[in-house]
């Protein structure tokens, strides 16, 4: 089988006849096959899937679930029975637009086998009409690396094919994340090349019930950095010192932002984290008698080095030691006047 196309679908009634129709259109040279995995919706989805199955005999691998595994259990499940030498990934909300799609993939990846992955463009389409359809990057190179998928996840779930031989199973470290489709491109990019066709090939609908574009920060800032914290052990070490810093750079963000907001706890919680990776770094530094990530790191923007020592002492001051002192003034005014002999602000 040439290829595998990998959907996980639950409670998709309004959009999973839409998905299935824009795989069914596919004009191909070879043969795919089309596995889905139902995880025991609670609204029409599964009725739907097996009426197609009963209109289109042979074309579907249904995964119904007799009870709901969740969504990493559910794409590990389906991901198993792909037999593909290319993996086509779906959610069952999107859909592709364009009958090509599989097959410029496919040569693409046959013609390059430097290439792991290959991915296009996508349209952002809002299911109540609050913005106009827009492009999900307004601009992408050509090829991309390890370093660049790092800095964003700049790959759109339904545009992506990749070679199933990267790895058979889904690591059951990424089965914990929050969310799963980052860490399996970063780790397919450790194999090869990522290619990006410049064409909108697929739309991404953003709609009231959608696992990831209705929560805000409070819930992807957190599961971004549980996934740099997962990288930080699985990783290869030579990206030890990159993930570190933008470990360092994510929590401290994270901890202004919480601040803003008020709830200092949390605040806390992160600049802590943001100086233990800190504290880690100027120790790698001290055992190689150098930046020991001096050139991994040059990759980086500058904004994700900007955070440095006098910044770090200067929040935690005023987050954790500040609030405690100023019920005392001598006590509160001496801790001013110390942290300007230090150049530090309060």
């Amino acid at each position: 089988m040439k290829v595998s196309v990998l959907i996980i679908t639950y409670n998709h009634e309004r959009y999973i006849a839409k998905a299935l129709d824009g795989v069914l259109m596919q004009e191909t040279d070879f043969e795919y096959e089309i596995v889905i995995g139902e995880d025991c919706s609670t609204d029409n989805t599964r009725k739907i899937l097996t009426e197609y199955a009963r209109r289109y005999p042979g074309r579907f691998k249904l995964l119904l679930h007799e009870q709901n595994v969740g969504g990493p259990e559910n794409f590990d499940r389906t991901f198993q029975a792909c037999s593909g030498e290319y993996l086509a990934l779906l959610n069952g909300d999107d859909y592709w637009t364009s009958p090509l799609k599989l097959q410029k993939q496919v040569d693409l990846l046959d013609n390059h086998p430097e290439y792991a992955v290959s991915f296009h463009g996508a349209q952002i389409r809002y299911e109540d009409g609050s913005c106009e359809p827009a492009r999900y990057r307004d601009s992408q190179k050509s090829i991309s690396t390890v370093e660049d998928l790092l800095l964003d996840n700049f790959i759109p779930t339904s545009a992506v094919m990749f070679r199933a031989c990267n790895f058979r199973s889904v690591p059951g470290w990424i089965s914990a994340l929050k969310m799963g489709d980052w860490p399996i491109h970063i780790l397919n990019a450790l194999n090869g090349s990522v290619c990006y066709i410049d064409e909108s090939m697929s739309d991404y609908i953003v709609h009231r019930s959608g696992v990831w574009s209705t929560k805000d920060w409070r819930d992807h800032e957190p599961a971004i950095i549980q996934l740099f914290e997962a990288l930080l052990i699985h990783l290869p070490c030579q990206y030890s010192g990159v993930v570190r810093r933008i470990l360092q750079w994510r929590n401290f963000s994270l901890s202004e932002r919480f601040e803003y907001f008020g709830d200092l706890d949390s605040a806390r919680k992160h600049c802590v984290k943001s100086i233990l990776q800190h504290l880690s770094l100027l120790c790698a530094n001290i055992r190689f008698h150098r930046r020991a990530d001096a050139d991994a790191t040059d990759f980086l923007p500058a904004y994700m080095k900007s955070v440095t020592s006098a910044k770090l002492v200067k929040t935690i001051l005023r987050l954790s030691i500040e609030p405690l002192l100023k019920p005392y003034p001598i006590l509160y005014k001496s801790l001013r006047t110390a942290a300007r002999m230090m150049n530090i602000s309060l």
